[in-house]
């Protein structure tokens, strides 16, 4: 061991209570010895007593048909989120301006990121009345487990089949080892041959068969090839699929005006486009340390940083683009449907 690993060793013991999940970058977590011992088997188990716990304490926040539908599927679907004239009008304060944006370039698919600001929100209210209303912040906060401001963004993702190799989102995989929520509002129609979002129904609880995968994984994960995979981000091809029991994966394909709500600690993966496709929608993301022994009690729900995660990020962002320690660099100012900037020329 280094002596600087002497130093950080406390600071890798710490990362086990909270929602760290590299088995690469700490080795702690990444400890074949450790882990054959049933350490990340440990955490997963009491990742999700934690939060079915705290999820019970947040059902105030949705419909029994949405609870119905996470404890079957690990996903919810609401069509028709908004009436008719608020979803025009939303979308027309989408596609018809320009706002600061980052791209993501995987395999053929790049990913455009708008921060939703609360300057954003004022400028259209259209968007702030939807990102900060019940329907999308209640579903976020139940499936996440925490009453919590969730980050989002305005997200438009390009896929080209061509362009190059494949775009590592269409791989199933878990984002990581405890219930974590997605949000996309589709504003428009998602097709069969589209990239549709894809989910294995019921993977997002913790069988025997999934709790066996968990821990063989484990001992291998800090030395495997595929870097999101030692990163903690558990990748599953369709025979394992298959092998644990589950059903066929659901395309989730749906008309405009759809908010589907997922776990993403459940096993999903976007859909492999045939053709050049775009699908743009309204994102949020909830994620907070799986271990806290409380629903609330959130530092970005707090005046002065509640609504400003995503503006936070950008900034943070853009200073790492200039030290050159970002795969999302800022793009400048861009409507959300004008071709990709790296794409260009």
């Amino acid at each position: 061991m280094k002596a600087l690993d002497v130093l950080r060793a406390p600071l890798w013991a710490l990362e086990l209570a909270s929602g760290a999940k590299s088995f690469r970058q700490n080795p702690i977590i990444g400890s074949p010895a450790l882990n054959r011992r049933g350490l990340h088997l440990q955490r997963v188990k009491l990742a999700e007593s934690m939060a079915d716990w705290r999820r019970r304490r947040l059902t105030h926040l949705v419909e029994p048909s949405d609870i119905e539908a996470y404890e079957r599927d690990g996903f919810v679907i609401r069509r028709n989120a908004l009436p008719e004239a608020d979803f025009r009008a939303l979308r027309r304060a989408v596609e018809d301006n320009a706002f600061p944006a980052q791209e993501m370039w995987q395999g053929n698919a790049v990913t455009r990121f708008a921060p939703v600001t609360r300057a954003m929100c004022g400028a259209h209210p259209e968007i702030g009345a939807f990102v900060n209303g019940p329907m999308f912040q209640g579903l976020l906060r139940y499936v996440a487990s925490v009453n919590a401001d969730p980050i989002v963004f305005l997200h438009t993702v390009f896929a080209e089949p061509d362009r190059g190799p494949r775009d590592p989102q269409t791989v199933f995989h878990s984002d990581t080892f405890h219930a974590t929520a997605k949000a996309w509002l589709f504003l428009e129609d998602v097709s069969e041959d589209g990239g549709p979002f894809t989910y294995v129904p019921g993977s997002h609880r913790m069988t025997s068969a999934r709790l066996r995968f968990e821990y063989e994984k484990s001992l291998t994960a800090h030395a495997d090839k595929n870097r999101h995979h030692a990163l903690g981000s558990f990748r599953i091809s369709d025979e394992e699929l298959r092998d644990m029991g589950y059903g066929a994966p659901v395309r989730v394909v749906v008309p405009a005006n759809t908010l589907v709500v997922a776990d993403t600690h459940g096993f999903h993966a976007r859909g492999v486009s045939s053709r050049a496709t775009v699908r743009l929608g309204i994102y949020g993301s909830l994620r907070r340390n799986p271990f806290r022994p409380f629903t609330g009690l959130d530092p970005f729900s707090l005046p002065g940083l509640k609504g400003r995660q995503a503006e936070i990020h950008d900034r943070v962002n853009t200073w790492k683009a200039k030290k050159g320690k970002t795969g999302q660099p800022p793009v400048g100012v861009v409507k959300p449907l004008d071709p990709p900037v790296r794409w260009r020329g």
